[in-house]
């Protein structure tokens, strides 16, 4: 996913996406632990992407309370 879908996507759609990519990590640790992981490259995809959709989250968090102090 690049950083241009991820500003794409609404404030529900980041919090749905976040929600999903954390679990999905955590299902990825969970079978790299247990063996039954072969490509362990994806855990790396995974945590780049929830670093994007979190960035994200923050950049709109940001402008927001930045546009409110200008209007008060």
């Amino acid at each position: 996913m690049k950083m241009l879908e991820v500003r794409e996507l609404g404030a529900t759609e980041l919090e749905e996406k976040e929600n999903e990519l954390k679990t999905e990590l955590f299902n990825l640790k969970f079978r790299k632990a247990s063996g039954q992981l072969d490509n362990t490259a994806r855990i790396l995809t995974v945590r780049r992407d929830l670093a994007r959709v979190s960035h994200s989250k923050t950049e709109r968090q940001a402008q927001e309370s930045g546009s409110a102090s200008e209007e008060s």
